[in-house]
């Protein structure tokens, strides 16, 4: 079988086309695992559509499936571009999440994504102010004036009891910094697509960014975020690493 691996400002995939539904866990389990797999965050199976260009399925990494993951939205979109699956820059397909659209413009692709809906926007945890946002998938959202730390202990403990990805995120002037304990992975991500998109959503709704920020995930890499006519997009660029056989 041939996969293609592909990294999205950290957040790395494991992408393959098929041609049916299937349930595929324990082969997201080992392709992704770092030791005797390719290793990746996540794993994304391309299956034709009739109406769209094509569908997904989404697996983390532990091999739970996921509705939608931002930055695996835009590496998807630029691998069926260059497999031709997708025509003229532009890319339309199925998650679980709902339709997503995306632009490609040589590595950088902007996906536009699902209507968010805020769950919660009182959640108290320890004095501190959190907001419940599904942004494709939920996601707890604190703002914080300092994340150089992040109690992975506590953000475990908030995964658990909110069953929900935990963030943290600071605005310094025009950019926003973000750390994202990611669910199905069980651990801190050096990006979160989503996460990112949850942290900007609940700013804007509070009236403290403008349309459009730089988001600086833990891999210190440059991304965008931005409201535009009424549709929250995320952009960034996406490396293809490398094209294996594999016999897993």
């Amino acid at each position: 079988m041939t996969v293609t691996k592909y990294s999205a400002n950290g957040n790395d995939f494991v992408i393959f086309i098929a041609q049916e539904h299937a349930d595929r866990s324990e082969l997201a389990k080992k392709l992704c695992h770092r030791q005797n797999g390719v290793g990746a965050d996540g794993m994304v199976v391309v299956l034709p559509h009739k109406k769209y260009d094509f569908e997904w399925e989404f697996y983390n990494s532990d091999g739970s499936e996921a509705d939608m993951c931002g930055n695996a939205s835009r590496a998807v979109a630029h691998f069926a571009h260059e497999k031709g699956i997708s025509k003229d820059g532009k890319a339309e397909f199925l998650t679980g999440a709902g339709v997503i659209r995306a632009t490609i413009n040589g590595l950088y692709v902007v996906s536009d994504m699902v209507e968010p809906d805020i769950q919660r926007d009182d959640i108290d945890e320890n004095g501190e102010r959190w907001w419940l946002i599904d942004s494709g998938v939920p996601h707890l959202v604190a703002i914080q004036e300092n994340i150089d730390s992040f109690d992975l202990t506590e953000a475990r403990r908030l995964r658990e009891k909110y069953n929900a990805n935990v963030n943290i995120c600071r605005l310094d002037g025009d950019t926003l910094y973000v750390r994202t304990y990611e669910r199905g992975v069980e651990d801190e991500t050096l990006a979160c697509g989503t996460g990112m998109v949850a942290c900007y959503i609940r700013l804007h709704k509070e009236g403290k960014v403008p349309d459009q920020v730089k988001v600086h995930p833990k891999s210190g890499d440059e991304l965008y975020v931005s409201y535009e006519n009424g549709v929250y997009r995320f952009g960034g660029k996406v490396t293809k690493t490398f094209i294996a056989e594999t016999l897993i």
